[in-house]
């Protein structure tokens, strides 16, 4: 029963955390089923179900909100949704997708403090047609391949490079994530050998985080106190996934 509450909480908490800026809590997904030590073969189609719930409220509230840009999502999405379905079909071993995880989780944390402490938001240049072909090919097929939708890689370049504005790339990341779950979950259907058996409670947690969190992202909200608290669950669950193989 402690367990229960424990998991319904964090994971509550991490889709409002995660909402609020336009993602849809794969990597802290990740990040709480491994300090939780969930079965490993249950992660990755937790991961996937998990974001499709989420990323589903926040597309429906910063497209709404008028936070989208229908170019730059375009572009990314058109070479992304075959990747994720690609990297969806394949299963790694155990060692292997700890490793690669562990890796994310790490490599996620400092883009999230690039993004959150680093950004300079300039005037916006168009962003290269090919640039976003290539970028939604790779971010699409490492998002099948892991479990993720891959808006933890997508936002940083799009604001680094100020291709879009801030709320606007929340908008397409939210989209992005999204679509890519779908087909990454597709992708990774035949390869399920079993769900989590607390699956409706997550998805009860996290459609209520996501809701909340989506609805404060498109108002005023401080992300540096959220990003910093993320970039601290995401470091310690990659150090956890790296060092417990």
């Amino acid at each position: 029963m402690e367990f229960l509450a424990v998991g319904f909480a964090v994971f509550l908490a991490i889709a409002f955390l995660y909402s609020s800026v336009g993602h849809a809590g794969a990597s802290g997904y990740l990040a709480v089923m491994a300090l939780l030590s969930f079965p490993v073969d249950t992660i990755k189609s937790t991961s996937l179900i998990l974001n499709i719930i989420v990323a589903s409220i926040a597309s429906y509230k910063y497209i709404r909100a008028g936070y989208f840009d229908k170019r730059i999502f375009l572009a990314v999405i058109f070479t992304s949704i075959p990747a994720a379905f690609i990297g969806g079909t394949i299963t790694m071993d155990t060692k292997w997708f700890k490793i690669i995880v562990g890796i994310f989780l790490i490599i996620s944390s400092i883009m999230l403090v690039l993004k959150g402490y680093f950004v300079s938001q300039d005037k916006e240049e168009k962003m290269p047609l090919y640039r976003g072909l290539t970028l939604g090919a790779i971010i699409g097929f490492i998002s099948g391949l892991i479990g993720v939708g891959g808006g933890i890689f997508l936002s940083p370049p799009l604001i680094l490079m100020n291709w879009t504005s801030i709320k606007k790339a929340s908008g397409v990341t939210a989209l992005f994530i999204l679509c890519n779950s779908v087909f990454a979950l597709a992708g990774h259907v035949s390869k399920i050998q079993k769900i989590d058996h607390n699956i409706y409670l997550w998805i009860l947690a996290v459609a209520i985080g996501g809701f909340f969190g989506s609805h404060f992202g498109t108002k005023k909200f401080n992300n540096k106190i959220i990003i910093t608290f993320l970039v601290l669950v995401l470091l310690s669950a990659g150090i956890k996934f790296l060092t417990v193989i």
